[in-house]
């Protein structure tokens, strides 16, 4: 790689900063399993003047959906758990699903014609959104919405409805399609916690502690930040329209702001915490197609399959017009995977395939060129933005 190309990150970086376009931000590449540069700039706490760093902790949201991946994925290869099995037959509570096609708040529930499949869950398909966007969403997504304010409100309160009472309650909501036909991004994963609980008879956070965490030495990540930790938790901010920030300190899809206890709820979607480095010994375990450090997590061939299946072609077309500013990629596993280059709207290689999380932590393995990146910040909305986009480009253009 250019190394005095890539040096054009911080330029990039602090020009964010400087414009209040995000609070901090850091970046961290690996090529060849070697550290090849790591960026940062801006802050953790603004009214502190902390400084965001490299242990800086940081509310992971969405990309917790690839750590859930791999986890469903060590006891599908096991034999514990099968990609076309029903989701009724491990939790029974989903026994019989029902779909609402009307728009708005009352609606007229059906019965499935077919079951919700594992495979549904890792690929989006299964019928369950993540709330109302506006009035004109579906009868399911203002069901969901409820259910969200519920767990918001439990999470900062009680902190009483588990993985499994989450499960249990978004079973009674109807779908917004036939399970299978369609792509529609929400809460799947967190309802795949719940399966891997059933299945490995262990509670969520322990399976992923024994399995991925430990082994991986991942010793920042978990559900909560422990007190003697708090002060590498990063601030949320989000961005005011006269180019200012403004500290954000409220509860999304039922992540506490303060993750200061271990949650009741263990949201396989959204509710890891994590630094750049930790992720980074993920990312390069996938990049190595399962190993890590003399240590294997995932098989070969395990970590092929997740990178490289695709939506069956009719969802894809459908996947393509909701998710358009990922075109060039497919969905599946619980991660996004570059199938055609020529269409993304940023450089990058076929293959390519990560994450992003609502507060813009980003992860991209890319193993024909055994290089992997990191991003992390706290911003309100971000996921894959501009900011993501140019740092990739200035680090494919390296290549």
């Amino acid at each position: 790689m250019d190394i005095l190309h890539l040096n054009n990150i911080q330029n990039v970086l602090d020009e964010y900063v400087s414009k209040n376009a995000v609070a901090g931000v850091n970046v961290l590449i690996y090529k060849d399993n070697k550290e090849i540069g790591y960026w940062q700039s801006g802050f953790s706490d603004i009214a502190a003047k902390k400084t965001y760093s490299r242990d800086t902790i940081c509310r992971m949201y969405s990309m917790s959906k690839t750590i859930t991946s791999a986890a469903a994925f060590k006891l599908i290869e096991q034999g514990k758990l099968d990609l076309g099995q029903a989701l009724k037959d491990i939790l029974p509570q989903f026994a019989n699903v029902t779909v609402a096609y009307e728009k708005g708040k009352v609606g007229n529930p059906v019965p499935a014609q077919r079951p919700i499949l594992i495979q549904d869950l890792l690929n989006m398909t299964s019928g369950y959104g993540y709330g109302a966007w506006w009035e004109g969403s579906t009868y399911g997504e203002h069901k969901t919405s409820e259910l969200i304010d519920a767990l918001n409100e439990d999470v900062a309160g009680k902190n009483e409805i588990t993985t499994q009472d989450f499960a249990q309650r978004i079973s009674k909501i109807p779908l917004n399609f036939e399970p299978g036909s369609d792509y529609n991004y929400g809460y799947s994963a967190d309802i795949l916690g719940a399966v891997i609980e059933k299945v490995s008879g262990k509670k969520f956070s322990e399976f992923l502690n024994e399995n991925i965490f430990k082994p991986l030495k991942m010793e920042d990540t978990a559900f909560y930040v422990p007190a003697e930790k708090q002060n590498r938790l990063s601030k949320i901010y989000r961005s005011l329209p006269d180019e200012k920030l403004e500290e954000f300190t409220g509860c999304n899809l039922g992540i506490g702001y303060k993750m200061d206890r271990p949650p009741a709820f263990e949201s396989g979607g959204a509710g890891i915490c994590s630094t750049a480095d930790d992720f980074m010994k993920f990312g390069l375990m996938l990049m190595n197609k399962g190993s890590y450090d003399n240590g294997k997590i995932l098989e070969s061939a395990t970590v092929d399959f997740m990178s490289s299946a695709t939506l069956r072609e009719d969802i894809q077309k459908k996947f393509d017009i909701k998710m358009e500013h990922l075109s060039g990629y497919t969905y599946c596993n619980l991660l996004r995977i570059a199938t055609d280059p020529s269409k993304c709207k940023m450089l990058t290689t076929k293959g390519e395939f990560g994450w992003d999380g609502w507060l813009g932590p980003y992860l991209s393995v890319d193993i024909p060129n055994q290089l992997v990146v990191v991003m992390t910040m706290q911003k309100v909305d971000a996921g894959t933005w501009d900011l993501t986009r140019r740092v990739k480009n200035i680090i494919y253009s390296s290549l």
